[in-house]
Parts: structure tokens; sequence; C-alpha cells
């Protein structure tokens, strides 16, 4: 019987508001558009909607600056609307975890704009400040994410101001506690609305000390979260996950045990930090190596225990598509997309899929930096071809990792538009909504879609899936994943091989039943057999 927090049991699907869809015709998603297709969401199975921001933004960073936190951007509609959508999701069984953005603000806040007027102005402490110091250009060496200083000199207060992302993102200072209760305030405003929780972006990053060139994970960052589930959700029926990209399983346990009353889990990152090169930045490419992916998945499944929870993705707005990522889009673009699905939806955690993952969107390649949106990948352009880089290299990277790739327009059917808008689309529309559509896929026992579908089916008929046991099959070729989940009276066998090329696999146990695959004719056989390309089959085994 199926127990624990309704976030434990189910499969949460993200929306990037600005592509998913547009009702009006302007070329941009919104909230009415996410509302029409709220059906088509209870239909696919999954039980929240992490929303990332509506919030009013000018949108230097695609709704990550904000510059009003109760307000709705117009562009995505009113907050009227946003009342209808957590009312019929409700009714839908599907929750809206809102994205709370709380290191820093849009430069456009109010909180900013009165705060810059003078040293000793209303708000202005609610950032962090330096002055200048004789004989350097900035306080001191920290970076940008988005590349250049960390730091922007204000002429008008004569200080400069801390921003770990753009410029027009300023850090919030939550070593002041004014700026932590009016924070915990706007949560409790959209809390009282319905909502079903928190996703929170770069949380980690609350506590720094920048004077000590403290990012991530600084020695309050604890104290923090502790004081906001007092304040804000502790005790309600809410999930709440936090962004993390410097997690390890250790601090992870920090975040997520429930006994320290601090998040429900975390997002980490390690996975997805497999394919760029040690000691360099996401750009600076390296092959995947199946057995690190193994070994760091592995860990991550083994080292909670009881003491935390699992998230579990491969794609998000910030990343890109898994299976042009990992996967291979051309040739055996249904069988990859469908083993990386697979492959972590039968494990320990709560899964997340990113809008049109469920239909093997993939990634959209650019020849030209005109066609560069995303202001991450606009500044990494100019600052490596300005410092010597080959241009077509830094687009290659631009292709492989740029955020842009998971922002492209949701593909709901092969008409001009893709059915996301009729009106001229913000980001360019991938040419292969043809062929990749929510309409084709739905219409079709075998797509990826349904793959998507079933999985997440399993995971609802089965304890197994929420609550069984994580074991790593040791003995296998290293492009082949496989793991077993045991609960006291089921074993499963989950086998994946992540090449294009064959791979032997010994099946030692005795199978009983074939749960799910991505092959029309996956065999029950024990014993030694060639594993296609991007093979991955599940199998209930003798316990």
């Amino acid at each position: 019987m199926t127990t624990g927090k309704w976030w434990q049991n189910v499969v949460m699907y993200q929306i990037y508001p600005r592509s998913f869809q547009d009702s009006n015709g302007d070329g941009v998603g919104d909230i009415p558009g996410i509302i029409s297709r709220l059906d088509y969401l209870q239909q696919l199975g999954v039980g929240g909607i992490w929303l990332s921001p509506v919030y009013a933004s000018p949108n230097d960073d695609n709704g990550y600056d904000i510059s009003d936190y109760e307000a709705i951007m117009p562009e995505f509609g009113t907050m009227a609307d946003m009342e209808r959508l957590i009312a019929e999701a409700k009714a839908r069984g599907i929750r809206i975890v809102m994205d709370l953005v709380v290191n820093h603000t849009s430069d456009e806040h109010r909180w900013f704009v009165e705060g810059r007027k003078a040293k000793d102005a209303p708000y202005h402490d609610f950032y962090v400040w330096r002055d200048p110091v004789e004989g350097q250009d900035v306080p001191n060496d920290l970076r940008s994410t988005f590349s250049g200083p960390a730091w922007t000199y204000d002429p008008t207060v004569g200080q400069y101001y801390l921003h770990l992302f753009s410029p027009k993102q300023p850090d919030l200072n939550w070593a002041n506690p004014v700026v932590r209760h009016a924070v915990y305030d706007m949560m409790n405003f959209w809390i009282a609305k319905g909502i079903g929780g928190f996703r929170m972006d770069v949380i980690d990053l609350i506590g720094k000390e920048p004077d000590k060139m403290i990012t991530g994970n600084g020695p309050k960052l604890h104290d923090y979260l502790q004081e906001m589930n007092r304040n804000t959700f502790g005790g309600k029926d809410l999930m709440t996950v936090g962004e993390t990209w410097g997690a390890t399983p250790e601090n992870a346990k920090l975040f997520s045990d429930p006994a320290r009353h601090e998040l429900s889990m975390v997002f980490q990152f390690e996975h997805s930090g497999l394919d760029q090169q040690p000691g360099g930045e996401k750009w600076d490419l390296q092959p995947l190596a199946i057995p690190n992916l193994k070994r760091v998945l592995s860990k991550w499944q083994t080292t909670l225990g009881e003491r935390g929870w699992n998230s579990l993705f491969w794609n998000n707005h910030d990343l890109p598509r898994i299976v042009s990522r990992w996967g291979n889009d051309q040739t055996y673009h249904d069988q990859s997309a469908k083993l990386f699905a697979i492959l972590l939806h039968m494990m320990k955690g709560t899964p997340y899929i990113y809008q049109g993952e469920e239909i093997g969107m993939t990634n959209y390649p650019i020849t030209d930096a005109s066609e560069i949106d995303d202001i991450e990948s606009l500044n990494l352009y100019n600052e490596r071809v300005q410092a010597g880089y080959d241009p077509a290299g830094v687009i290659h990277s631009i292709n492989v990792k740029g955020r842009d790739n998971a922002r492209t327009p949701m593909q709901w059917d092969a008409n001009d538009g893709a059915g996301f808008t009729t009106g001229k689309p913000w980001l360019h529309i991938n040419p292969n909504h043809v062929q990749y559509n929510v309409a084709s896929e739905v219409a079709d026992a075998d797509s990826v879609w349904a793959t998507y579908q079933q999985l997440i089916a399993l995971r609802k008929q089965n304890d197994l899936v929420v609550w069984g046991d994580y074991a790593l099959l040791e003995d296998t070729a290293d492009d082949v994943f496989a793991y077993y989940r045991t609960d006291q009276s089921h074993r499963w066998l989950v086998v994946a091989n992540i090449s294009a090329e064959p791979n032997a696999f010994t099946l030692m146990d005795q199978a009983e039943r074939l749960i799910i695959s991505n092959y029309a004719d996956t065999a029950l056989t024990g014993g030694e057999r060639q594993l296609r390309p991007y093979e991955a089959f599940v199998v209930e085994v003798k316990a």
C-alpha cells in the first residue's frame, strides 16, 4: 500500500511558460494556453507541474529576473488567470509548484530602484553593496555565471553591487533579517492561493559570503532554510525542491532529512557535469563515459537512505535535450529517447519530465551567432571569440550545451507554428516538429509518448517503483547500465544498453514477466543475449 507524501508518489512536469502554448497569437506562451493543455497532462498522468516563473519581469533572463513577486507578467496573463490555473489543475489532481527566485531580483524591482538612490535609502541594505577599493577595478575576483565580474559599479551611490548572474539581477542580502521576512511574506501570499509548493532557484547561493569568496553552501545557508521552513511551508502538505548545483550526497542529507525541517528534496547536478572536461566550464566538452554515469546515479540512489529523497531528471530549461545529448537523435531517436525514460523512471525518487521530453524533442542546432537568444550563450560567444577562440568551435559548444535547446516551442502538431502559436514564435521552432509532435505520438501506441505514459502508470500501480531498494548490477559491459529494484515480494531488473553498438548481456535470473521495453519483440529468454542499439527493458525476475 502506497504511503508517504504526495510528492513521493507522483511524476512532476516542468512547464516553461514562454514556450508551452500561446493562446492569443502573439508568439509567446501564456497561462490560458497552459490551462488549455491540462487535459493533455492529466492524460499523460502527471501529478504536479513545476511552473517556471510567470511573475512580472523585464525578461533579461526569461523571467528569472523578477520585478514584482506578487504580480503576473502581462504577456503571460493576469492574476485571475493564475488563480484559475491553480484551481483547474487541482480539479484534475495536479498541483502547481511555483518557481521561487529569491537569490536575486530584477534591477527593476522596487526594492532595488529605491535602494540604489543613496547609501542611506530605504531598501539599500536589501542588496549586497561594497565600496570601491583603491587600486582595484572591482571589490574582488568573484565571477558572474553569465561571464564577466560579479560586481557592477553604480555611480549614483558610488558603490559596487553583487550579481552572481546578469548585472540586471542584483543579489539579495540574506544576512538582513528584514529581507528574509519580506521573502517569507511573499511565499505565504502564494501558499494562500493554494499552490503545491516551491522549486527554489539556486537556493544554495543565499548563504553567500562574498568577502570570503564563498557563494554556494555558505555557513548560514541551513539556518536560513530552517527559518524559512518555520515561517512558511513547514507543517503544510507542500513540496519544496532546491536547485543546488554544488550538492553532494552528504550535504543533500542536510537539505532533505525530514528531521532537519528544511526541504523535501534537492536537484543535484553531479551527473550533468560528466560530459565536461575536468576543471573546465560546461562548454569545454568531453564524451560521456557510461561507467561514470552508472557510478554517479547509483551513488545518489543508495547514499541518501531514509535521510533524504532523490529528484530524478535528465532535462530542464537550463539543460540540452537528453536524446540529443547522450542518445542518438537520428538513427535511433525513438529507441534512445525511450531508453533514457525507462532508465530514469524506474529509479527511486520523484521523476521530473521537462516539456517535450515525452515526445523526444531534440536540440536545435544553429549555424550563426545571430540565432542565439539566451543571455548566457550570447555572453559566452562574445567573451570566447574576443579571447581568440574559433567562432565555429564556440557555436559547436553552444549547439551541444546551450539553453536555447530546451526553450524552442512545444511541438503540438505538424502544422506551421507547431500548434504552439498562430503568430510569429518568440524563438525558432524546430523543423522536426513535422515528425515529432504530440498529435502523432498520442495516436501511436508504440511512441515515445506512450512509453512515458506507461512508465507513469507503472509508478502509480507498483509500490516497488516508489519504495523498493536499488542495487547496481556490477558485472556488465561498460555501456550497459543494469540495476535491480527490490521489495519484500518482488524483484525487477532494469537493463539499458546506452550505445549505438550491440553489447552482450547475460540474464542470470529467472525472468517471469516483461514489464516494459523499447523494442516490440523483446524476448524473456535467460542466459547470454545480444542487446541491440539503445535497447532497454524491465523484467520481473524470481525474487
